[in-house]
């Protein structure tokens, strides 16, 4: 929760059943889709998949954002992400993401410079942050934590 609930900007609302093999759908009507467990090779997304694009989507936001603060042109950024899911300790399970950040506009120092600056603003990267494993590549550059 947010500390202050009149600082919120948006909140998502959606309703989900029957777990991987199920059904969600939000408030809005904007998203409604089919659930499936990954490799089940039955129709619909998975949870997996729905957390890569919309880490990416956000930390896209989040460059965008740091770009107009600088007062630079960062549009043609695209982001190729994953998540991978895998066993944990106590027969629990985890995940680790990776973003591999494009910015052709950019050469690769400073687009190192704005990946790390957009980890340290984007929310997603605020939720996980020492609870996950991220990896960031800028223009095929390794991006230091």
């Amino acid at each position: 929760m947010l500390s202050k609930p009149d600082q919120v900007l948006y909140t998502a609302i959606t309703h989900t059943t029957r777990g991987r093999d199920g059904t969600g759908r939000s408030s809005d009507g904007a998203l409604d889709v089919k659930l499936s467990s990954p490799g089940s090779g039955k129709p619909g997304t998975n949870p997996e998949q729905l957390f890569a694009v919309g880490y990416a989507a956000c930390f896209e936001g989040a460059i965008k954002t740091i770009a107009r603060r600088e007062k630079v042109d960062a549009d043609a950024v695209s982001i190729d992400s994953s998540v991978s899911l895998g066993p944990g300790d106590d027969r629990s399970f985890t995940i680790a993401v990776g973003l591999d950040v494009t910015l052709p506009e950019f050469d690769d120092d400073r687009a190192v410079e704005l990946v790390r600056a957009a980890h340290q603003v984007c929310p997603y990267s605020n939720a996980t942050r020492g609870n996950i494993d991220v990896t960031l590549t800028a223009n095929g550059r390794p991006v230091p934590g």
